[in-house]
């Protein structure tokens, strides 16, 4: 199976490198916001729909205009690919995928996308357009082809990275005969089937007064001064470690369960409602289960595996995984319970892994429907 892989890669530019990339990205991000206005006006004053012929029409009116001149000084295929993306964004938003296209500001990442006409591979060493000199890659691993598409991006703490769009062929892993069942939690961060348990690292809390710190500092400093960006870097800086652990734990632990388990079966969760819970809203986006599934979900495609979403209104929580019983109520202190049918004892979590396991496998098998009875709230449905 032919696969699109993204490798990405820290980068450090030179001087005359970063001036070109400044400019690329102040190009980029001011013809998103000035066609992203034109857009909507023509729909909100005039009611018509701008295609993406007619953006970049637009676009070639603002390159011949004396006040907006600068757009030529870069690259045409990062603006080109710009109107690409808001074309795709604006799909996504018609078709509910999405919410309507947001102004791009100067504080927040950066990006620009070249394609192969806008970038030479030689030797192992990449050169963007404008560019004399290659980029200095910090290179991890080689690269599998000849990248068809490049992203370069700056994030908030001025970190330049360089994502490398590469076709290869897939290869399956050895089939397992090992299945598992996963429920995700706060206290851990996911419970198997067989028992086992994974912590929580609680990534946030680890720098949450060192993070505390650098932003009274940070509220401290006169808008607008030297000083002030300095703290705002120190900030992201830190934010950004905070993202990068939560991700290299993710990495590992998803690598580890796609290796070891031929089917995986998760809970479909809607995270984003599950963050509306003010209480809980930190907690839950530091354990990190929407990026957790996802690594899951193009990993096990990629090597052969198979991975099972139950309903998310399924009680795995309040059934008992050894007669089938279905408790009223399960509130969230409660960590073990004792079926009043049975008489069996469960931890809760590991009851959840394991009627997730037995669901899923009977999607896998027979296609059932293993949605719960109603549409109990998010407290007690797990």
């Amino acid at each position: 199976m032919t696969v699109d892989r993204a490798y990405k890669y820290r980068f450090y530019p030179t001087p005359e490198q970063e001036v070109l990339l400044a400019r690329t990205f102040g190009c980029v991000r001011y013809v998103w916001n000035a066609v992203l206005r034109y857009r909507t006006d023509a729909f909100y004053q005039r009611q018509e729909t701008v295609s993406y012929n007619d953006a970049s029409a637009f676009l070639t009116r603002m390159k011949k205009a004396p006040e907006t001149a600068f757009l030529s000084e870069v690259s045409s295929v990062p603006l080109q690919q710009c109107l690409r993306h808001q074309q795709a964004a604006f799909k996504n938003f018609f078709s509910g995928k999405a919410r309507y296209p947001r102004f791009k500001s100067k504080h927040h990442r950066q990006s620009a996308t070249f394609a192969s006409s806008a970038f030479k591979y030689r030797d192992g060493r990449i050169f963007l357009a404008k560019c004399k000199e290659p980029l200095a890659i910090r290179w991890s691993r080689e690269l599998p082809a000849t990248p068809s598409t490049v992203v370069v991006s700056k994030d908030v703490a001025g970190r330049y990275f360089i994502s490398c769009l590469c076709q290869e062929e897939a290869k399956p892993l050895a089939v397992v005969p090992k299945m598992i069942g996963i429920d995700l939690g706060l206290k851990d961060l996911f419970v198997t089937s067989d028992g086992h348990r994974i912590g929580n690292p609680r990534h946030t809390a680890k720098y949450a007064a060192r993070l505390a710190r650098a932003q009274r500092r940070l509220s401290k400093k006169a808008p607008g001064s030297a000083n002030r960006a300095k703290a705002r870097r120190k900030v992201a800086r830190l934010h950004a470690k905070i993202s990068d652990c939560r991700k290299d734990n993710l990495h590992k632990l998803s690598r580890q369960i796609v290796n070891e388990n031929q089917v995986i079966c998760v809970e479909s969760l809607s995270v984003k409602n599950m963050v509306k819970n003010r209480s809980l809203a930190r907690s839950i986006s530091d354990a990190g289960w929407g990026e957790f599934v996802r690594q899951l979900t193009y990993k096990s495609l990629w090597a052969g595996r198979q991975l099972v979403q139950i309903d998310r209104w399924y009680p795995s929580s309040k059934r008992c995984s050894d007669c089938g019983h279905v408790m009223d109520n399960m509130p969230l202190h409660i960590r073990a319970w004792c079926c009043p049918e049975c008489s069996s004892h469960h931890d809760r979590d590991i009851n959840a892994a394991v009627n997730i396991k037995a669901a899923g496998l009977a999607v896998l098998a027979l296609g059932e429907n293993v949605s719960g009875t109603g549409h109990a709230p998010a407290s007690d449905s797990r």
